[in-house]
């Protein structure tokens, strides 16, 4: 049977574990936390609709259910020539012919950024944007101020969607409250018309919705800087504001950066189509880690990671394992795919090569992403 060592423990790397298991591989994944954060659910946190522990699950559990090994420790070091991996504990791993980088991706670093909080950072700054909300619902009102970052390198590594999601939930949260009206919510980012890779259709519905919300926006002025109280811009105007959730747009990790694999001008893992690792071989990357090609407005979302996951694997069955078939590649199936939440609400957006949806759903699509998380769990739980 032939090992492979799963490098990450988020949506792509727990999705590769299973599906190698699938294929009758050994694994083993190394993850530097012990818990799979469920980012698409994490929404709900700042506005207390869910508990951290409703967000993540033990990848311990996962481990015995699926059969794979579980390592916690910390990647330190990739190196492609001499096909190995470094770890922070064990040091320089016995890694075998089958690797599979699922590492996310580092965050574009903005000066002042220590001063935001984000719904797609660590999972902790989850709380810490759940806190500062409840401060100011305690004081009675408040300025807020959402947004997203872009990287010119690669437009592919933007996601926005979290945080018009969260700025729903959060003008639906104090609208129940009945406080909305001493909240003043803006939307920000730097290019023109953010969200504009869902299509025309969700970009004319998203106006719409922020403007019936009398949810302010800034558009098309590239952040300067972040402050204690406010969003500077480079045309040295600003956006005060009590708290700021800011997004910003993904880059290669650190680890991958500096290692000697394959990359993109934005630091990812050049693939092919059946994410194979450039010139490495056995070796795989899936998800945020992997430079995707495709359509302009290609995007890093979960189910691409593990729609990747279970190419990597049913691709490295018929490459190792001497298994009959065609391999699947990705590329053919990009597509945009979310339902936007919005706490008493929802819109499905679906964009692919041939058509664009926007579909705005009443309080049943509230419920269908509520459902699509309890699917989520219980897919990893028991299929």
């Amino acid at each position: 049977m032939h090992k492979v060592l799963i490098l990450g423990g988020g949506i792509g790397g727990v999705a590769s574990a299973i599906a190698f298991r699938k294929q009758g591989f050994e694994v083993e994944l190394v993850s530097e936390r012990d818990y799979l954060f469920i980012y698409p659910l994490a929404i709900w946190i700042p506005v207390g609709n869910m508990a951290f522990k409703d967000v993540s699950m033990p990848l311990r559990k996962l481990a015995r259910k699926h059969g794979f090994s579980l390592t916690i420790d910390r990647v330190v070091g990739l190196d492609g020539d001499a096909r190995t991996v470094t770890l922070e504990k064990e040091g320089v791993h016995d890694s075998p012919a089958l690797v599979v980088v699922a590492l996310g991706a580092a965050k574009l670093k903005h000066e002042g950024i220590e001063h935001t909080c984000s719904i797609c950072g660590k999972p902790e700054e989850s709380l810490r944007l759940k806190a500062k909300i409840e401060t100011l619902v305690a004081r009675g009102g408040g300025r807020i101020a959402f947004g997203f970052g872009g990287n010119p390198k690669d437009n592919s590594a933007v996601r926005g969607g979290p945080g018009f999601e969260l700025l729903f939930n959060l003008h639906y949260h104090l609208k129940t409250l009945g406080i909305r009206d001493q909240f003043e919510l803006t939307f920000f980012a730097p290019m023109a018309e953010p969200g504009a890779r869902m299509g025309k259709k969700a970009l004319s519905a998203m106006a719409a919705l922020l403007k019936a919300k009398n949810i302010a926006t800034r558009y098309g002025k590239k952040i300067s800087r972040f402050e204690p109280d406010g969003v500077v811009f480079e045309d040295r105007s600003k956006l005060e504001s009590d708290l700021t959730m800011f997004i910003p747009a993904g880059e290669g990790d650190a680890v991958i950066m500096q290692s000697n694999l394959p990359q993109s001008s934005a630091g990812f893992i050049r693939i092919d189509d059946f994410c194979r690792i450039e010139g490495v071989k056995g070796w795989y990357a899936v998800g945020d880690a992997a430079a995707l090609e495709g359509p302009e407005w290609k995007a890093k979302q979960g189910h691409i990671a593990e729609l990747m996951a279970g190419n990597a694997a049913f691709n490295a069955a018929i490459e190792h394992s001497g298994r009959q078939g065609a391999m699947k590649g990705y590329q053919a199936h990009l597509n945009v795919l979310c339902v936007m939440d919005m706490g008493d609400g929802a819109g499905f957006v679906f964009k692919n090569s041939l058509r664009e949806v926007f579909i705005p759903l009443p309080i049943v699509g509230h419920w269908l992403k509520q459902s699509w998380g309890h699917s989520y769990k219980f897919s990893k739980r028991w299929l």
